[in-house]
C-alpha cells in the first residue's frame, strides 16, 4: 500500500506541472454504515470539512489531493434488530482522511467555443483515514487504515476563476472496527458483537468552493 501511494504521489506531481490548478475548501457531513446502521441514515450525519488541491489535465480528467476531517458517530439507540436492542453499542469519533483521487467530467466545461457552466462527474481514489477518540478498543488494531473512494458530483462554473462542486462519495474500508463492533461469542452476556464479514464504510456529502490559478489568455468573460 505504501508503494502504491508513492507511485500515485509522484504521478500527480509530474502531471500537475504546467497544468491549470485549483485550490479550495468545502463543508459537508460524514456518515457511516456498518454494524450499527446497515443503510445510510440521515440521523447519523455529523459536520465535516475539507481542503483540496486539483490539477485539471484537460476537459475530462482531473487529479486531486484532499484532507477531510470531522465527527462520525452512530448508536443502537435506534436498533436495527432485536440483537441491537440488547447490545446497546455506540461510538463517537473524530475521523480524518488524506485521499488521492481522479475525476472524470462528462461535459466539456473548459471549451472556449461553446462554454458550459456545469458538468456531472465521477470520482475514484485511494485514501488513508485515522480515528481519534476511542474510549476503549474492543480489539487490537491500528488507528490508521486504508480506504477506497467512489462517488459522483456536479461541478458549476461561477466564472473563469471560481468553481462550485456538490459531491457525494463513499469510502469502502477493509476494517470492521470503525464502530468498535465486530466478531465475538454471542452467547456471552451483554455482548457487543456484529458481523465480521461486513466491513464498515463511511461517506462524505458536501459542497466545495475552489479557485483556479492560471493566466487567462483573453480578457473577456465567455460566460457572460
Amino acid at each position: 500500500m505504501r508503494f502504491c501511494f508513492t507511485i500515485i504521489i509522484l504521478s500527480y506531481s509530474f502531471l500537475a506541472s504546467g497544468q491549470r490548478a485549483e485550490v479550495g475548501f468545502g463543508l459537508g457531513t460524514w456518515n457511516y454504515t456498518g454494524d450499527l446502521s446497515r443503510t445510510y441514515n440521515i440521523l447519523n450525519v455529523k459536520p465535516a470539512g475539507t481542503i483540496l488541491y486539483r490539477s485539471n489535465l484537460g476537459r475530462a480528467i482531473s487529479f486531486r489531493t484532499s484532507v477531510t476531517a470531522g465527527k462520525i458517530a452512530a448508536s443502537d439507540d435506534r436498533p436495527i434488530d432485536a440483537f441491537a436492542t440488547n447490545r446497546g453499542a455506540s461510538f463517537n469519533l473524530f475521523l480524518y482522511e488524506l485521499a488521492l483521487a481522479t475525476e472524470y467530467h462528462f461535459l466539456d466545461w473548459r471549451s472556449e467555443k461553446r462554454p458550459l457552466r456545469f458538468t456531472p462527474y465521477v470520482v475514484a481514489g485511494l485514501g488513508l483515514f485515522g480515528m481519534a477518540g476511542q474510549i476503549e478498543k474492543s480489539a487490537e488494531y491500528s488507528s490508521i487504515q486504508p480506504s477506497v473512494q467512489l462517488g459522483i458530483g456536479f461541478k458549476y462554473v461561477i466564472n473563469p476563476l471560481w468553481y462550485l462542486s456538490l459531491e457525494f462519495s463513499s469510502r469502502k474500508t477493509f476494517f470492521d472496527y470503525l464502530d468498535n463492533v465486530s466478531d465475538g461469542n454471542i452467547s456471552n452476556k451483554n455482548y457487543r458483537y456484529g458481523n465480521p464479514n461486513d466491513n464498515d464504510s463511511y461517506h462524505f456529502l458536501g459542497i466545495t468552493l475552489t479557485r483556479t490559478f492560471y493566466t487567462i489568455p483573453c480578457p473577456t468573460n465567455p460566460y457572460k
